[in-house]
């Protein structure tokens, strides 16, 4: 169990953690704040015009006829997970931007590295986690925004033009433009996979830097004691706990081939910080998305470690016995 621990623990979030404890000790301020922003929406850009092009149509296409199975997974990400959001969002007491930030979380698209990951490590059905995963990101541009304002209007300030035309320009067009030049930029970015990982995470760390500046200059660990983070990574370890529980027993109530249970399994449980992050920025106000990205961060770990354990032992149920 320690070594699965130790392996499912990933340097990431070493670094998430040391941007938020710069960011806790020297915030960004004043013109330095602004081009710190500045340079973090052109990181966003660069971000989603990557995941565009890292898209493969091929890959869509080989798994694209499993469709209950990518429903499936649709629907825990976009129907369950933010069922289990208003439910958590809605515990009498839950300080405001706790719940804020934790509905926001079950609102967010699949990942799609890792889930394709886990599933290999698994066994499972590949192509199909490809295409699922990809099939969440896709709608997950317009879907989280729409949620975000249907379920949270009054915290994130309401789905004004303004979100929509920073959705549309930084988010939007440049992963449409990636997509559109994935045959010709595709290749490129396959042999660079580690250069590609540094500026796909560099984008990232650079908005946690920015976002967690504001709500530090606001005041954020003065409003959020210690006590506050534990219960939310407290009620993250409970959600996880439940999706975990549901993909699986709806894999076995839909009659799923066991590889396909898999898929459902990583990609129907699973939030993107790549996409979230990004996400948080445009549609709340500066001062709160640090508080609003906090439980992300923290189930973003929490997935890894899980998912990374269950690969691992159903990699070893399936390896034939000596």
């Amino acid at each position: 169990m320690i070594t699965r621990l130790k392996g499912a623990l990933d340097p990431y979030i070493l670094a998430l953690l040391g941007t938020v404890l710069l960011a806790s000790v020297l915030p960004a301020r004043g013109g330095f704040a602004a081009f710190a922003g500045v340079i973090a929406n052109a990181g966003i850009v660069v971000l989603f015009f990557l995941h565009g092009a890292k898209l493969s149509r091929a890959a869509i296409l080989a798994g694209a006829g499993h469709w209950r199975l990518h429903l499936t997974v649709l629907a825990a990400t976009f129907v369950l997970f933010p069922a289990l959001g208003l439910g958590i969002a809605a515990i009498p007491g839950l300080p405001v931007l706790v719940a804020a930030g934790l509905l926001f979380l079950t609102l967010l698209p699949s990942t799609v590295q890792s889930s394709i990951a886990f599933t290999s490590i698994a066994g499972g059905n590949v192509a199909a986690a490809v295409c699922s995963a990809s099939f969440s990101n896709l709608p997950g541009i317009f879907v989280t925004p729409l949620l975000v304002a249907l379920l949270m209007g009054g915290t994130a300030g309401g789905f004004s033009w303004d979100a929509v035309e920073k959705i549309v320009l930084q988010l939007l067009v440049p992963f449409v433009a990636g997509h559109l030049l994935q045959p010709v930029v595709g290749g490129w970015v396959g042999r660079h996979k580690a250069l590609v990982s540094y500026v796909d995470r560099g984008s990232i760390l650079l908005v946690v830097y920015t976002a967690f500046s504001a709500a530090v200059v606001e005041g954020l660990w003065q409003r959020m004691p210690l006590a506050q983070i534990a219960l939310i990574a407290a009620l993250c370890c409970v959600l996880l706990a439940l999706v975990l529980a549901l993909t699986w027993l709806a894999g076995r109530a839909f009659g799923f081939a066991r590889e396909d249970r898999i898929v459902l399994l990583f990609c129907g449980s699973k939030k993107s910080l790549a996409s979230g992050v990004p996400m948080a920025g445009v549609l709340f106000p500066a001062a709160q998305v640090g508080a609003v990205i906090l439980p992300l961060m923290i189930f973003h770990q929490l997935q890894l470690i899980a998912c990374a354990i269950i690969a691992r032992i159903y990699a070893e149920a399936a390896r034939p016995q000596p």
